[in-house]
């Protein structure tokens, strides 16, 4: 034993001084990383979580003493002690919550860097080591071994990782689009026309040749965020309609395009002030919108774009509404404000709005056409205050301008009575501020609504408010007069609002007869299948016992709507909503993953309607989590829904007034300044952030973005697979460059084809990419010169087929920012 000893000690002693140096050095991050999990891990044990950081954190605390020690062997045996355990305790943390689809980052996160300061102590030691016979050759033997297994491991994991799923049989059979609304060759609206499908019948790019996709041209609009204070986000979707292109930027200009070369043909500026666009949580302009008096925009009658140069001024008309609350009416083919329409060309939307300020509630979603009426909703800037501005939604005359009728939730029954003298729209009701569609042959809109103003209490709203509030309304497009309301959410107190545009299409289910019927995707991940006429549930709905005991005075509802029929997607599809665990939280490091795990335990949390408190709740899925604006895919023929969603938390902090300083929009107060939400005239401020790391990661395991498909008849989920990478953005905003399917926060929808084919960028990496509609495999990559968070669309002309989308970002995602618009086409 003393030779033993005696040996060991002349070997420490003839180790390299660099490799001392160095060990040394290794021994300090070792200890102060254990060290820190540690203390992190004592804290999570007495909130009652696992003891994995604290035993973990004081075997490294030891590890680091020994190699500073001069221990080295015994340092680096310790360091593989804890990481041998942390393997163990991941994979079963991991194998409880089921191998989530990006399980790899799951488990690198938690072992990378140990085996990282593992490998480096053990090869430092081995490269230190004197090379004579007494050498221990079986400890370098063993060690590198190790080192050579865990490299093999991570390389392996890697490859398992990236394999494409390569199952399933191709479809490709092109369909005659039946009941989208419109032909191969034009996109009269957001969603491809007023039933929102968001599906072309185009089919001359297939599964078999999209992978030949190339960029063919691409514009830039020139309109980039005019400060710091402000946050662009375009959002658009294009349309085409007259032989034109049509494309709004952020600050709402207007350019008329060639869609063959995306050579501008006229633009129009409104010159929008900064200062009036300081309001928005993201200033976006989706889409204008588009009516052509000879051929108006039916389902029936799809535009052929014949008239936009004949028939004299304004035959065809573009709107585009502003920050400034104008609702502008151009010639089609000048891009000129037409003259008989409002006066001199523009609508006052702030009549009868007794705006605070300009901005606090605009038209970011634009205009829907449905047959000769314009339908516009607004959105209300979240979180200010109780009286804010309407959420009022009117219709106006396509060609005069007037107004028709103004929606209400507190209007009932009087939609068509003008205001009275000195009178406005009803303060703090839900608003419209998503797609409005409609059906042009029933003459029907169809509304998805938010809540009232102050996102998080609700104490003090009426009962109409709660009718209407995250709720689908039919509405007469002649009257305005409600048809018939169903509520997704009773009473939301979580801006749990209804984001996705509704969808109107024939569908079969389940072996019944096929009729026409309303689908909505909701961010509570249900999917509701509505009849179109009723407003009752054609697919099974369940009542959910739902977490009480909320703020003072504040009531709740008991219980909370869930469709059961088809797979819930707010967080992983499944039967039911995706219910978070500790084993769900998420670190690229023992410190920060102990972090956020000992936020988890400490927050309030039970599930997806959880109440918000004063102190912190976890709010899962978050703002905007589950289908939000983008909208879904609808293929009718194949019966199949593509949906995009986020998975992505957010802490909800409510905060007593008297400790809240900052003021709202309209009382001295501005959104850029504020570091809590003051939900004015209530007694709570609100912060709310995306529960992110210190390394600006969040706080749960990926994937953070899916996309799925469902089929709509049999209520399956044909296949799901994580969206988007860090290729773009990483740690720190950081970008990666690896194309690991994380899946990633998404903004923006889906385009499906006739052919079998999805489109869809949206995701935090500046790629759009073509899924096969059937088995969900990755067939193209089409590489962007901005974030995608907009939603793509699609046309024909002269046999070539496009595919368009907006490339420029979103500054709230901290996507790469530009003012692009890229059109993609199979080589000539």
């Amino acid at each position: 034993m003393a030779n033993t000893k005696d040996r060991t000690s002349r070997m420490t002693r003839r180790i390299a001084p660099w490799a001392r140096a160095v060990l040394a050095i290794l021994g300090l991050i070792i200890g102060g990383v254990g060290l820190a999990a540690g203390w992190l891990g004592y804290q999570i044990v007495a909130e009652g979580g696992t003891w994995y950081y604290l035993l973990a954190g004081l075997g490294l605390a030891l590890a680091g003493l020994a190699l500073l020690a001069g221990q080295h062997i015994a340092g680096v045996r310790l360091q593989g002690v804890v990481l041998l355990g942390t393997l163990v305790w991941s994979i079963w943390e991991i194998a409880g919550k089921g191998f989530l689809p990006a399980w790899g980052a799951d488990l690198a996160g938690r072992t990378g860097l140990l085996a990282a300061l593992f490998v480096a102590s053990a090869i430092v030691r081995l490269m230190g080591m004197p090379r004579s016979p007494e050498a221990p050759n079986a400890l370098r033997y063993a060690l590198g071994g190790v080192a050579a297994a865990a490299v093999a491991a991570v390389a392996l994991l890697a490859v398992l990782w990236e394999r494409p799923d390569r199952a399933g049989a191709v479809q490709s059979a092109a369909t005659d689009g039946a009941g989208i609304g419109h032909g191969a060759g034009d996109w009269p609206a957001f969603g491809g026309s007023p039933l929102a499908h968001r599906f072309t019948p185009a089919a001359a790019i297939t599964p078999a040749n999209v992978g030949a996709l190339e960029e063919v041209w691409s514009y830039r609009t020139g309109d980039l965020s005019p400060s710091e204070r402000v946050f662009f986000s375009a959002q658009n979707t294009p349309i085409l309609a007259g032989g034109r292109l049509f494309v709004c930027s952020p600050s709402n200009r207007v350019f008329a395009l060639d869609p063959a070369t995306g050579t501008e043909l006229w633009s129009y500026d409104p010159q929008m002030l900064a200062a009036d666009m300081e309001s928005l949580f993201s200033v976006a302009c989706r889409s204008v919108g588009y009516y052509n008096g000879a051929t108006a925009v039916t389902d029936a009658l799809p535009d052929t774009g014949a008239a936009s140069d004949v028939g004299g001024v304004c035959a065809a008309r573009v709107y585009v509404t502003t920050v400034a609350s104008d609702l502008t009416a151009l010639d089609a083919a000048t891009g000129a404000p037409c003259p008989d329409f409002g006066t001199a060309g523009t609508v006052d939307l702030a009549v009868g709005m007794d705006l605070q300020e300009l901005g606090f509630a605009s038209s970011t979603s634009g205009v829907a056409v449905i047959g000769d009426a314009l339908i516009v909703g607004q959105q209300v800037s979240d979180n200010q205050r109780r009286d804010a501005p309407s959420g009022v939604v009117r219709a106006y005359d396509a060609v005069t301008g007037e107004l028709r009728w103004a929606w209400d939730a507190l209007r009932q029954g009087v939609a068509q009575e003008p205001l009275a003298a000195g009178e406005v729209y009803p303060r703090g009701t839900p608003n419209v501020w998503n797609i409005i569609s409609g059906d042009p042959e029933a003459n029907v809109v169809y509304l998805g609504t938010g809540n009232s103003a102050n996102d998080h209490f609700g104490g003090d709203r009426t009962a109409e408010e709660d009718t209407f509030t995250a709720a689908v309304v039919a509405v007469d497009a002649a009257t305005g007069d409600t048809i018939w309301s169903y509520a997704t959410v009773i009473h939301d107190v979580w801006d749990y609002d209804i984001g996705a545009q509704p969808i109107i299409g024939n569908l079969a289910v389940d072996g019944a007869a096929e009729r026409r019927v309303v689908i909505q995707g909701t961010k509570t991940g249900s999917l509701f299948v509505l009849d179109a006429a009723t407003g009752k549930p054609v697919t099974p709905v369940e009542m959910k016992p739902a977490p009480q005991d909320g703020l003072p005075g504040e009531r709740l509802n008991p219980t909370q709507p869930q469709s059961v029929f088809y797979p819930n997607l707010a967080g992983m599809p499944g039967p039911d909503p995706e219910v978070l665990d500790p084993s769900h939280t998420f670190g690229l490091t023992p410190i920060d993953a102990a972090m956020c795990r000992l936020q988890f335990e400490r927050m309030r949390y039970d599930g997806m309607y959880t109440p918000p408190i004063e102190g912190q709740m976890l709010l899962f899925p978050g703002t905007i989590g589950g289908m939000n604006w983008g909208g879904l895919g609808f293929d009718e023929d194949r019966g199949i829904l593509v949906t995009n969603h986020s998975r992505l938390p957010n802490i909800v902090d409510m905060i007593p007034r008297e400790e809240v300083s900052d003021m709202p929009v309209g009382l001295g107060g501005a959104r850029p300044d504020q570091t809590i939400a003051p939900h004015f005239f209530s007694d709570w401020g609100v912060d709310r952030p995306i529960w992110l790391s210190p390394l600006e990661v969040p706080c749960i395991a990926p994937p953070w973005g899916i996309l799925a498909a469902t089929d709509m008849r049999t209520g399956d989920l044909l296949w799901s697979q994580p969206l988007g990478t860090g290729f773009d953005s990483g740690p720190l905003g950081l970008p990666t460059f690896l194309k690991v399917p994380l899946g990633t926060a998404n903004i923006g929808g889906p385009l499906v084809t006739a052919t079998g084919l999805t489109f869809i960028a949206a995701a935090q990496d500046n790629w759009l990419r073509a899924f096969e509609t059937q088995t969900g495999r990755l067939l193209w990559e089409g590489r962007l010169p901005a974030g995608g968070q907009a939603s793509p669309m699609s046309y024909e002309i002269d046999g070539r087929q496009y595919v368009v989308i907006t490339a420029t970002g979103h500054e709230r995602l901290t996507t790469t920012t530009g003012d692009y618009v890229v059109a993609f086409s199979l080589p000539l």
